[in-house]
């Protein structure tokens, strides 16, 4: 199953910050973006003219999640063949906003290659200014139409913000993006683990965050170009899961 249709030659993703009324329109030839009023975000066309649906792109990735789980993993897109291939241009079929944790690897746990995903890692898959930008790159430029938030069993950074002590360095940014989630945990009855239920409420927030703080994304969903989908990994078994 090949899911690369074509390439594109765009490398630079133009000031995507500062919107300040603007929209973005990108055209297929010149490989960049231009700026105009009038122009609408949901308007945008990449060079991607065959996009997976993100309907499709989903089962693609809880399909190949249960081979992870089962043992079947195919490693597909991994030969050196494919490899050359997506080197002049990648066409994900789906984007991550993921944690950073080391046992969360994206392209492992579902069991996808070389060019298949476009994966953004941060400690509490938390939806930072940097990564809602590495996301509309993937969106608008790359025509990825799925983007899953995946939080996991028992995630550190929400263990910290649980707890709300003071945490040296930059950590404590990390665990202040994630604070905002517990007010939802505080106002629910959990039917399990307290961080379980912290682990999915930030993923909801973080999954709102990323469509409320983002005009492209926004207006892309909109268009119905878009898809944001929460899941849940857990460690123990390798399992994913969507949630609402």
């Amino acid at each position: 199953m090949t899911r690369i249709n074509g390439f594109i030659g765009r490398r630079n993703f133009f000031r995507l910050a500062g919107m300040g009324g603007f929209a973005i329109t990108a055209t297929a030839l010149g490989g960049s973006l231009i700026w105009g009023k009038e122009a609408a975000i949901a308007d945008v066309n990449s060079a991607n003219t065959n996009p997976v649906n993100s309907n499709l792109a989903l089962q693609y990735l809880l399909d190949g999640n249960q081979r992870f789980v089962h043992q079947r993993r195919l490693y597909p897109h991994q030969s050196l063949q494919h490899l050359q291939l997506v080197a002049k241009a990648q066409y994900p079929f789906a984007a991550i906003l993921g944690c950073a944790d080391s046992r969360v690897p994206a392209e492992i746990v579902f069991d996808q290659g070389l060019g298949d995903l476009f994966v953004v890692r941060v400690a509490g898959n938390v939806a930072s200014d940097m990564a809602i930008g590495s996301l509309e790159y993937a969106t608008a430029v790359l025509g990825t139409q799925l983007i899953v938030v995946l939080g996991h069993r028992r995630c550190g950074a929400v263990a910290e913000a649980i707890k709300n002590a003071p945490l040296p360095g930059r950590i404590g940014y990390v665990v202040e993006s994630i604070k905002p989630a517990l007010a939802k945990v505080k106002s629910t009855i959990g039917t399990g683990d307290r961080n379980d239920d912290a682990v999915i409420a930030n993923i909801q927030y973080q999954a709102e965050k990323l469509q409320q703080n983002s005009m492209i994304l926004a207006q892309l969903l909109h268009a119905g170009k878009l898809k944001i989908v929460g899941a849940y990994y857990d460690i123990d078994t390798g399992k994913v899961s969507a949630i609402a």
